[in-house]
C-alpha cells in the first residue's frame, strides 16, 4: 500500500499530502485489488467479485481480482479503465484513464497482456491478448497494441507501430504526447511527394 502511495508522489506531480493521495481513485482501485486478490488467491469464493464491484462503483476502474500488479503502480485519473484477469503488471508501471488490458478469446487460458517493469500506458490505449509489452515500454495515447513489444520502444498508431528502439531516442520523459511522431502523417507526405514526382514526369 505504501509503495503505490509512494508512486502517486513520484508520477503525479499535482499529489501534495498523503491526506490528499490516499483520496486518488487509483489509489483507492489498487489497494482494494490488492485484498481482493489475496482473498482470490485463497480461493475464497464471491468475496472479491464483490469487492471488485465496490471497488468499480467508487472509482471506475475496473480490476479483475484474479490479475497480478506488481510494486509501485499508479493509475492516473482511472476512469474507464480496465484491467482483465489473466493479465500481469510489472513493477513501477503507469496507466492512465481508459486504458484496457483486454482479452482477445474466451478460453479459460492466458488471454490477457503482461506488463514488464516501467511500462506507461497512455490514455485510452488498448493492449488485447496474451502479448507481452516489455520493460521500459511506452504506448502512447489511444494505441492499440496485439502483438509483442520489445524492450525500450515506444508504440502509437492503431495497429501498434513501433517509432523508437534502443538506437532511436524519441521520448524521454514518462510520455510526452505532444513530442510523439506521427507515422501516418509520414507516409501520406511520401505519397504525396511520390504522386507529385509521377504527375511532372507527364
Amino acid at each position: 500500500m505504501f509503495e503505490d502511495i509512494r508512486a502517486a508522489f513520484c508520477y503525479d506531480p499535482a499529489a501534495k499530502n498523503i491526506f490528499e493521495v490516499i483520496t486518488y481513485p487509483g489509489v483507492i482501485a489498487i489497494y482494494l485489488h490488492r485484498v481482493a486478490h489475496f482473498l482470490y488467491i485463497l480461493k475464497i469464493p464471491v468475496l472479491p467479485r464483490w469487492i471488485n464491484h465496490f471497488s468499480r462503483f467508487l472509482t471506475g476502474i475496473d480490476i479483475h481480482p484474479g490479475a497480478t500488479i506488481g510494486k509501485y503502480f499508479f493509475i492516473d485519473h482511472g476512469s474507464g479503465t480496465v484491467i482483465g484477469e489473466t493479465a500481469v503488471i510489472g513493477n513501477h508501471c503507469v496507466l492512465y484513464h481508459q486504458v484496457t488490458l483486454g482479452g482477445t478469446n474466451i478460453q479459460r487460458t492466458k488471454r490477457h497482456p503482461t506488463l514488464g517493469d516501467h511500462v506507461v500506458v497512455g490514455a485510452g490505449a488498448k493492449v488485447l491478448g496474451a502479448i507481452t509489452i516489455n520493460n521500459n515500454c511506452k504506448i502512447g495515447a489511444g494505441a492499440v497494441v496485439v502483438k509483442d513489444i520489445p524492450e525500450n520502444s515506444t508504440v502509437v498508431g492503431n495497429p501498434g507501430y513501433i517509432i523508437k528502439s534502443d538506437r532511436q531516442k524519441v521520448v524521454d520523459e514518462i510520455l510526452d504526447h505532444d513530442k510523439l511522431p506521427n507515422p501516418l502523417a509520414k507516409k501520406f507526405k511520401l505519397l504525396e511527394e511520390r504522386i507529385a514526382e509521377l504527375e511532372s514526369k507527364k
